[in-house]
């Protein structure tokens, strides 16, 4: 397949995502039968762009001298486009239904679709300008995806996020520039880019650099202490909070802190040094605060979004390893973890959807009136759990093996940061699946007389998502060998 193609898969879903408020559909299923068209399509497309990689590259626009805005599809690229256009098509669909009766819908799809596009923009980016060009592009379109209800709170949490993203992006500018710089060429390298002799005795200033380039793309990460906008932002709809919880955003922001961590800056130069110190700290701390705060928070979108926060952080954790194995552990946490995280966020979405109750102690025996919801749902929460024979104990397991074999002092810290995780999140999933099917003797099920679960629209991803999590859980050794591939690239 040639590489113009992928010029294709970017553009198509931002173009023909602009013309839905456009379009005089006669009935809102010829919408969604656009909507999902499209959607399909440009998943179609770069699944098939997976399969037959193209070798070169294509430049869409070339602004002077070696700055351009290009696409390249590598091994990281793969991942990160895998992830994107297998998890859409079924969070389109689960959308159709949940958006029912939310409003404005033509212009929440226009958004939706748009958004796909932008983010395969960052997973395909040839070079660093690319990749922060459609970074940057990310925030201002989801923006409107979370004051989509233009209530006061999704005002404020709009608000939040819009300031954390820019203060982020300055950081990763500043580390754009240095790239630039110091560097041989803009394009990712596996090994990184940085020019020793170009450097000369500016390394303590790289390093700092680094830490601030680290720092400024993991804001979307919602790393310590730039976590806070996440949960804020659970005032979304749910599909769109499930794709910047478990798809979209954050993992755009994982992605990209591997991105520089791998391809621009390089591990020879990083390895062993205060900066890696300092990342992997921000990182392991980042792991239990954030499973302490979803223990602590009775708003279940919101604890499901402080758990987001500590499993982003077991991405980090893994790339500052800055290991090959660190990289395996990194990238199967952030493959598995898309998968289970956005289907304990699609059925905390079918629970509010069609009951509206929002917090965990009003769900007392709505496992036996939502039988098929709670019951994913659990299944979910044992896989963030890493309970064997589900995928969320393979990247678990690569994790603390990484973080052993690294023998840096660190890396034992976060084994028992892990461990600690491991506890916690057993509890706070535990419990409400434990409210759900043992409300207790004396409960009175004529209460919730009128819960049930959704219809097949939503119920049929979440199926999806449970037989993915035994497949990668039961038969992981495609997935990890791909992944070691990769990570061997960085040698």
């Amino acid at each position: 397949m040639s590489a113009n193609m992928m010029v294709v898969v970017v553009l198509l879903p931002i173009i023909f995502g602009v013309l839905v408020p456009l379009i005089p559909f006669k009935t809102r299923r010829h919408m969604t039968w656009y909507v999902e068209g499209i959607v399909l399509l440009t998943s179609l497309l770069v699944w098939a762009l997976l399969i037959s990689r193209p070798d070169g590259s294509f430049t869409l626009f070339r602004f002077t001298g070696n700055l351009s805005v290009s696409f390249r599809l590598d091994g990281l690229g793969t991942v990160f486009a895998g992830i994107l256009s297998s998890l859409w098509p079924l969070a389109t669909l689960y959308s159709f239904e949940y958006m029912k009766h939310e409003g404005h819908e033509k212009y929440f799809f226009m958004f939706y679709v748009i958004t796909y596009g932008v983010t395969l923009g960052i997973a395909l980016a040839e070079d660093i300008l690319t990749m922060y060009f459609f970074y940057e592009m990310l925030s201002l379109v989801t923006l409107p995806l979370i004051m989509h209800t233009l209530t006061r709170e999704a005002i404020l949490a709009s608000r939040t996020y819009l300031y954390y993203s820019l203060g982020g992006a300055a950081f990763a500018f500043i580390g754009m520039i240095f790239i630039l710089t110091y560097g041989t060429t803009s394009v990712f390298v596996p090994g990184g880019v940085i020019d020793a002799a170009a450097l000369g005795d500016r390394q303590g200033l790289m390093l700092l650099i680094y830490v601030l380039c680290f720092c400024g793309f993991s804001v979307k990460a919602a790393m310590f202490p730039f976590s806070s906008w996440l949960p804020k932002a659970g005032v979304a709809p749910t599909p769109v909070t499930a794709l910047l919880h478990a798809v979209a955003v954050v993992k755009a922001g994982a992605f990209t802190v591997i991105r520089v961590t791998y391809y621009s800056f390089g591990t020879e130069l990083l390895r062993g040094t205060w900066a890696q110190m300092v990342v992997l700290g921000l990182t392991i701390f980042t792991i239990v605060y954030g499973c302490s705060r979803a223990l602590k928070e009775t708003h279940l979108k919101r604890r499901l979004a402080w758990s987001t926060v500590s499993n982003l952080s077991y991405i980090l954790f893994g790339a500052a390893l800055m290991t090959p194995l660190g990289l395996v552990g990194a990238l199967s946490h952030m493959v598995f973890h898309a998968v289970m995280k956005i289907c304990s966020f699609f059925c905390a979405g079918a629970v509010i959807y069609k009951t509206g109750r929002n917090y965990i102690h009003e769900l007392r025996g709505f496992g036996w009136k939502m039988p098929k919801v709670f019951t994913i749902f659990t299944i979910s929460g044992m896989a963030l759990m890493g309970v064997p024979g589900l995928c969320g104990f393979i990247s678990k397991w690569n994790l603390a093996k990484a973080a052993v074999s690294s023998e840096n002092p660190l890396g034992y810290l976060g084994v028992a940061a892990l461990l600690v995780s491991a506890l916690l999140t057993a509890i706070y999933m535990m419990t409400i699946s434990i409210r759900a099917f043992f409300p207790g003797k004396d409960f009175d099920y004529d209460t919730i007389s009128d819960v049930e679960d959704p219809n097949w629209m939503m119920i049929l991803p979440l199926v999806i998502f449970v037989i993915a999590m035994f497949v990668f859980g039961l038969h992981p050794e495609p997935m990890i060998a791909a992944l070691e591939s990769i990570a061997a690239a960085m040698n």
